[in-house]
Formats: C-alpha cells, sequence, structure tokens
C-alpha cells in the first residue's frame, strides 16, 4: 500500500459508459486522489489511451505484456491504496468473480486485497440474466461494493436498470469507502495563502510570485472534511470556498497580527502563504520619481511561524518551503527551528510551481518519514497533507 493512502486504480471496462469515466476521473483528481488509470483493451474502442494519459498526467496499460522486467500487476497492485472500476461491464464483472486474470486490470484485482467498488453500467436484459445476478452476488459475498445501476434510457430507445450512475452518487459512495469524509469534523483549520506585499509607494511594492492556489485547495479539501476553516488570504483567489471565514491581508504585519489572535483557538495551523522576508523603512506616500529611485532601505520581517512555534500548545503546525537548492537540508533546518510538525518542500528553481495546477517536492516529518511526491495535483497534495495532520490529531 502506498505511503499517501491516496493511489487509486481507476478501472474502466468496454462500455459505452466509458466516456462518462472521464468526468469521474476529473472529480477524483478534485478530492485530491491519485488516480492511474488502468483500462481493458476492448475498452479503448470508446475511449483512447491517449485521452486518459491527458486527463491523468500518467502513463496507461492495458497488458501484463507491456513493462515485463517490472512485473506491473505486483508493483502497480502494491502500490494502490482503492479500486474504482466504473463502468464494469457485465463480462468484465463475470471475470472478475471467477478469478480471471487476462488483462492488466483483471490480475490487478486478484492480486490486490484493498477495498474495490465495482459501478455496473450494462443493458437491463444483461444486468437481470441470472450469471449476472450470481456473479454479482458473489463478489458481494467476497467484499467487494457493487453499486446498483441506475434506472432510465440507455442506448437507443431501451431504458430500465442498467444506467450508469450520476458521477455525484459515484464520488459519495468512494468517499465512503475510502474514509475521505468529515475526519476534519469539529477542528479548526487556520490557513495562510497568496503573497504579502510590503509597500514602497502608492503603486510600488516588494511581493512575490504565490498565487494562492495551495491555499484554495487546502481550504477548499479541509471544508469538505468537516473542518471550520480560516483563512488568511494575501492577494489572492477567495472566490467560491463557500463557508471558508476569509480575512484579507496586505503585509507580513497584518498577517501576524490576525495570526496572533487567531492561534489559540485552532487545532491546526498550515502557513502556506508566501511571506516578504522584508519591508520598506519607510514608505512613501506619494508615488516616488524614477528618477528618485536608486536605493530602498529594508528592515527585516518577523518571522511568524518562529514566533507562534513559541505559542504552541496542542496544535500540529504544517509549514511550506520554497527552494532552489539543498531542499531536504534547508526543510528540515526550518522543520526543527521553527517548531513545525509537518514541512513541505519543493523546488522553485525557473518560475516552477508559482501559478501552476501541479506540484512536486517533498514531506517531511519529525519522525525522518520523508515522502517524495512525483507530480500530483495542488489537490492532492492538499488531502495527503490533511491526511498526515489527522494522524498527528490522533
Amino acid at each position: 500500500m502506498s505511503s499517501t493512502t491516496r493511489e487509486v486504480v481507476l478501472g474502466i471496462g468496454a462500455g459505452i459508459a466509458a466516456y462518462k469515466s472521464c468526468d469521474v476521473l476529473r472529480r477524483l483528481q478534485e478530492r485530491g486522489y491519485c488516480v492511474t488509470v488502468v483500462p481493458t483493451p476492448s475498452s479503448l474502442n470508446f475511449v483512447g489511451s491517449a485521452t486518459w494519459e491527458a486527463l491523468s498526467g500518467r502513463p496507461v496499460k492495458t497488458q501484463v505484456w507491456q513493462n515485463v522486467d517490472e512485473v506491473p500487476h505486483i508493483s502497480m497492485a502494491d502500490n494502490t491504496d482503492f479500486f474504482l472500476i466504473a463502468p464494469a461491464t457485465a463480462d468484465l464483472i463475470a471475470r472478475i468473480a471467477h478469478g480471471r486474470a487476462d488483462d492488466l486490470l483483471s490480475a490487478l484485482i486478484l492480486a490486490s486485497d484493498v477495498p474495490k467498488l465495482i459501478v455496473p453500467a450494462m443493458h437491463p436484459k444483461m444486468w437481470n440474466n441470472a450469471a449476472t445476478v450470481d456473479n454479482v452476488a458473489t463478489l458481494r459475498a467476497r467484499g467487494f461494493i457493487v453499486m446498483e445501476p441506475d434506472t432510465g434510457r440507455l442506448t437507443g430507445s431501451d431504458s430500465g436498470q442498467g444506467r450508469f450512475p450520476e458521477t455525484s452518487a459515484i464520488i459519495e459512495s468512494f468517499d465512503a469507502i475510502t474514509g475521505n469524509l468529515q475526519d476534519l469534523k469539529g477542528k479548526r483549520l487556520l490557513i495562510t495563502g497568496g503573497g504579502t506585499r510590503e509597500p514602497i509607494d502608492p503603486v510600488r511594492f516588494i511581493g512575490n510570485s504565490s498565487s494562492g492556489k495551495q491555499a484554495r485547495a487546502l481550504a477548499l479539501a479541509a471544508l469538505r472534511r468537516g473542518a471550520t476553516v480560516h483563512l488568511i488570504a494575501a492577494h489572492m483567489d477567495t472566490s467560491g470556498l463557500g463557508d471558508v471565514s476569509i480575512t484579507p491581508v496586505q503585509t507580513a504585519l497584518e498577517m501576524g497580527d490576525v495570526l496572533n489572535k487567531e492561534f489559540a483557538a485552532c487545532d491546526v495551523l498550515i502557513m502556506c502563504a508566501a511571506v516578504a522576508d522584508a519591508r520598506p523603512v519607510q514608505q512613501s506616500t506619494g508615488k516616488i520619481k524614477k528618477s528618485n529611485l536608486t536605493s530602498i532601505q529594508l528592515q527585516e520581517n518577523p518571522d511568524l511561524l518562529a514566533g507562534l512555534g513559541t505559542l504552541k500548545k496542542d496544535q500540529i503546525m504544517i509549514g511550506f518551503a520554497a527552494e532552489t537548492s539543498d531542499l531536504v537540508e534547508s526543510a528540515r533546518s526550518k522543520l526543527l527551528a521553527k517548531g513545525l510538525d509537518i514541512i513541505y518542500v519543493n523546488d522553485v528553481s525557473n518560475g516552477a510551481i508559482f501559478g501552476k495546477d501541479s506540484t512536486q517536492g517533498m514531506i517531511l516529518t519529525r519522525t525522518h518519514s520523508d515522502i517524495a511526491l512525483k507530480e500530483v495535483s495542488k489537490d492532492a497534495l492538499a488531502n495527503i497533507l490533511l491526511d498526515h495532520a489527522v494522524r498527528q490529531l490522533g
């Protein structure tokens, strides 16, 4: 099993409903799952590998004969936390029920003992056929979760039970299986996001390239998991955050004032904002003429994290580090010096990460259980970090 508890195999059966699983894939990614798509060879007649690779950002394999040296049906099974097979045709259900392993998907299922959700989609006559009824009963008896298909219009003029369920119902069922529900209920999360700006004059400032996208992902993920969320937002998009409480700030000092006021009441602090290290000694009330803008005298901003570390009681503190060299060493030093429990560090050389929808880096903890993350969505990272927070909260 993977160390992130978010690795999902999305299995695709050879039914016309395969195209609907493109939306299922997107919704899984939005909820922070890391998804590898494994289609059956026949399903590629409906949706091709190029589509799945483009949407998932990962290679797509269908046969155990691909990359044989990696023994994919074992290595992938060992690194998968959950299976979602959608759509599951009558043929695929039959092969799984009888322990067949004649393609990569069926071999993976046979080699894995993690939770599996099967979403049938087929003609009503096939769904109600005695063979399918028996196969579904067999799978349920073995611990598979098999959804009931919806009733409604199918291909052509046919109608009845066998329709692919709505994406929202599939995701709700999958969340129930994975435990991705309300595990932060009753907890208060304080999150900082965006980038502070230190005014030089009315039109210029000292700032950084942080977009606040990671803080948005964290706030939404925590909200979905039942937390009360307070976001201290510095120059970032805060639209569409629902019930998240938002305090906008401009500068490092303003952010520090809000943090000092709210920190004692939170259970988890996530310092995701890029805070300016220094500010001008003097701020001009009028625009400085270009000819006079020859030098700026700076003074150091207070270290917000280090200050909060001295006030820490039972809170879990998560920090971020953006580095261009010596990533792990720099992050480990920051983790210890600032009283953090968890830190995420990434390499921002050449403008990487800032403003992007994906990220890659390292998660470090005080127990030295470091986790290297290859490119994942910021939604996925948000949930991985929250998983760690939940564990440390007990």
